[in-house]
């Protein structure tokens, strides 16, 4: 048998080349916030936008001495709040001095990211939505009736752009799509669309690189993980009409003193100067709103600005009635119930119906004439019925 200094014997000799960066992608910041538009800073927790409410009317005139007709014109508030992001990043002093790469560097970006996901997916799903926010645009557009179901016999480019498809929704409400958001694998069905001919609509040649838009207006693919595919396959909206506001910009602080406390427990997880670490405390306040302004095709505000397309299977919902009714216990009709931004009128029969996700709502309900009745819904699985009072003011 013949020895030899084989590779296992040495391995602890054979230098490794080490490549000097971090493979990783670059971080991916919010696509809503690029896509609304931005308000100046708040200059409190809560900024108030005035917004048109109710739309004059002009009349015709009856011959020479006919009597001109009143009308009038009103206003309401919508109320940006802020919403506050944050995290602590704890670092071992002795983990900062023994590595090859600036720690707090790599770690700013990646949490800059994080934020970007959660405002993302709060404005948008309503995923974690602060309590303050209003409604997110999916709940907002499905309550204005702009969410389209899968239907067979029906493809893509009906679904998108066909007579009852998303873009005539947003349409019917008075509005322009500006933009389109949608998840990756949104792309591979577009590509499949085909033309009466059996040619690509969405590529001219297999070496070309598609371009994505819709009707002229572009469509953006998440990267940063906050398109929900199990509750939509496409948004599309006027996003000119959603606005946001930033309270206090991404702040860094690096704390080298103090205790870190589990939330939930409330113990001491750790000591800053008794263990040598610093944690990087990152900041951010922000609040939007979706106004709604009254218009001529969308005058009670029930329309929305926004409409998707929904997953093959929905996301699940209760249905909450609420049954508005005078002291006389007759239906008063065209009373406005206001779920969280969320705009109905009642029918003859005093009714208005909202199909919710699980949460708490607060309710506004009113109508010229009558005391305003405020209510906090709490949904959890079960549909609810709740009837309303209406009282008329002295």
């Amino acid at each position: 048998m013949v020895n030899i200094t084989s590779r296992q014997d040495a391995e602890a000799i054979i230098r490794s080349q080490v490549v000097p960066t971090i493979f990783q992608e670059v971080p991916k910041q919010s696509i809503f916030m690029g896509m609304a538009k931005k308000l100046p800073n708040m200059t409190s927790k809560q900024t108030r936008i005035r917004v048109l409410d109710f739309l004059p009317t002009a009349y015709w005139v009856d011959g020479d001495t006919g009597m001109k007709q009143t009308t009038r014109q009103a206003w309401d508030n919508v109320y940006i709040t802020a919403g506050e992001l944050a995290v602590i990043v704890p670092i071992p002093e002795a983990v900062l001095d023994d590595a090859e790469f600036d720690i707090m560097g790599e770690v700013t970006p990646r949490v800059n990211e994080a934020i970007g996901y959660k405002i993302d997916s709060a404005v948008i799903f309503g995923d974690n939505r602060p309590k303050e926010w209003q409604n997110d645009i999916i709940t907002m557009a499905r309550q204005a009736g702009n969410n389209v179901a899968p239907a067979s016999g029906k493809d893509y480019y009906d679904l998108i752009l066909g007579e009852d498809g998303v873009f005539a929704k947003v349409e019917d409400c008075g509005y322009g799509v500006t933009g389109a958001l949608a998840g990756m694998n949104m792309k591979s069905k577009l590509r499949g669309l085909r033309d009466t001919t059996g040619q690509p609509i969405f590529k001219s040649s297999i070496q070309e690189k598609a371009t994505y838009a819709l009707d002229g207006a572009p469509m953006r693919f998440p990267e940063n993980g906050a398109f929900y595919n199990n509750i939509a396959q496409l948004v599309v909206g006027d996003f000119k009409q959603a606005v946001y506001s930033i309270r206090q910009d991404i702040t860094v602080k690096i704390l080298d003193q103090g205790v870190i406390q589990d939330p939930v427990t409330k113990e001491i997880v750790y000591n800053l100067a008794q263990q040598d670490m610093i944690a990087l405390r990152i900041v951010m306040r922000m609040g939007w709103a979706l106004p709604n302004p009254a218009t001529r095709l969308n005058e009670d505000r029930t329309g929305c600005a926004f409409a998707y397309l929904e997953p093959g299977t929905p996301v699940v919902t209760q249905a909450v009635t609420f049954t508005v009714l005078n002291s006389a216990d007759e239906a008063v009709e065209g009373v406005r119930v206001n779920v969280n931004g969320s705009i109905l009128k009642t029918n003859s029969e005093g009714k208005a119906v909202f199909n919710l996700r699980k949460g708490a709502y607060p309710v506004k309900i009113s109508k010229k004439g009558y005391i305003d009745v405020n209510e906090t819904i709490l949904v959890e699985k079960e549909n609810i019925a709740k009837d309303i009072t209406f009282m008329t003011q002295a």
